[in-house]
């Protein structure tokens, strides 16, 4: 039986936005394993501009796909935090980002979510940028005005087989090149590079970011909280072989049967299944499995049939589970025969998060004769919504003055690897 540890501090109700640089130390500092973080985590102004700091702005973050910028001069922009980014392929085709500031007088270049260009103008002075960053034009200068000195600022960036990841700092972890060489072998079957965008969803949770994804790092609440996604996704998810509880028996018993010809499926495709699972103790933290799904076990559907009638990449068989990737600190993949679905957390305030979702179908197929955008997205649509209220109520929960810490379940063993790693960060910031 867990009991509520009296002798772990606990700081209900802290005043938000007065710790300072010694309080957020101290509150790193007593973070107690296998247990939830206490509330200025959530709640606290100071936190969240430290986790800007030493997470969003230090670590590769996930937040487009190729396929949203198809041709040269495509951009996205993207908000982290204080930082906005531009994310455009140049005429080149190569995939740049850069910071979204004017070289002249700080001015928010590309202020649309997403469009074309033919070079990059800034609509105050008319300063004029090439798509790779060069300055092209800025009238009226002095004649000592050296425009090679006021490129567009660059920020790093790389694709792994389409999945855009960028990274703020000016030394970026390393290890990046380790995690997409690992990837690929996953990824590449599904090629996702040449499929299309079918829908978007921006939503706007209200909730700390940290909420956000240890909501996604489990599944515990699954089975109670997700009735279209549990039509294929197996509920036991997360849970010991001798864990399971009875009542769920049944779906493991189908979820072994599943499994074996799973593996057999791709074992004759040399796709990999195994797990990968280090999800702390290094920067760019990642998990990688290949798992069978429920009922047709073909798609995210309510009843496991493909939602598209073209498949993805070269692929020759429908009934080949899910693909699934979390990417820390922001992101999380499913990726099934027919269709990808991307996931990005981009933290708004203390109180609020954009989680932004996208479906990538093959590049051919066409709306209405392929697939019915409706049956594609209806899963996750309702998911999401369903995980917004989640995370809402668990926002107002940690904001209560009657909140403490609460034990994990053996089940969420992802969730507390998830904070360990982000209190490794945050650890190395403070020094």
């Amino acid at each position: 039986m867990t009991t509520p540890d009296t002798a772990t501090p606990s700081t209900p109700g802290s005043p938000p936005g007065d710790l300072g640089a010694s309080g957020l130390a101290q509150l790193v500092a007593r973070r107690t394993p296998g247990r939830s973080l206490e509330a200025p985590f959530y709640t606290s102004p100071d936190v969240f501009d430290l986790d800007v700091a030493a997470v969003f702005a230090r670590h590769w973050v996930f937040v487009a796909t190729e396929p949203e910028i198809p041709e040269p001069g495509d951009y996205v922009t993207v908000d982290i935090g204080p930082y906005s980014v531009i994310v455009l392929r140049d005429d080149e085709e190569q995939v740049r980002a850069f910071h979204n500031v004017c070289r002249h007088r700080g001015t928010r270049l590309l202020p649309e979510a997403r469009g074309s260009v033919g070079n990059l103008v800034c609509g105050y002075h008319q300063w004029t940028y090439a798509t790779d960053g060069r300055l092209l034009h800025a009238g009226q200068q002095s004649p000592d005005f050296d425009a090679g000195c006021w490129s567009l600022k660059q920020v790093h960036v790389r694709s792994v087989d389409g999945l855009v990841l960028v990274c703020l700092a000016t030394d970026p972890p390393s290890d990046i090149d380790d995690v997409a060489a690992r990837l690929r072998p996953y990824l590449a079957p599904h090629r996702l590079a040449r499929t299309k965008v079918a829908a978007r969803e921006d939503l706007v949770e209200h909730a700390n970011w940290k909420l956000v994804m240890e909501n996604n790092r489990e599944c515990y609440h699954c089975e109670a909280g997700h009735p279209e996604l549990t039509c294929t996704f197996f509920p036991t998810w997360g849970y010991a072989e001798d864990a399971i509880p009875r009542r769920l028996l049944p779906a493991h018993e189908r979820y072994l049967g599943a499994t074996a010809e799973l593996a057999e499926t791709c074992r004759t495709r040399d796709i990999p299944t195994a797990l990968i699972r280090e999800v702390s103790g290094r920067s760019t933290a990642f998990r990688v499995d290949r798992g069978p799904l429920d009922g047709a076990g073909e798609s995210y559907t309510r009843d496991g049939r493909a939602a598209c009638e073209r498949l993805l990449g070269d692929l020759d068989v429908r009934r080949l589970g899910r693909l699934s990737i979390h990417l820390q600190p922001n992101s999380w993949f499913h990726v099934v025969g027919d269709h990808a679905v991307t996931f990005t957390a981009l933290p708004l305030a203390a109180d609020r998060t954009l989680v932004r979702t996208t479906w990538l179908v093959h590049e051919d197929a066409v709306e209405g004769v392929d697939y019915d955008l409706a049956t594609l997205t209806d899963v996750w649509h309702r998911t999401n919504a369903q995980d917004a209220g989640f995370v809402s109520r668990a926002q107002a929960g940690v904001s209560d003055p009657a909140y403490e810490p609460g034990p994990y379940s053996p089940s969420e063993s992802d969730v507390d690897a998830f904070v360990t790693w982000y209190i490794e960060r945050l650890a190395e910031e403070l020094g």
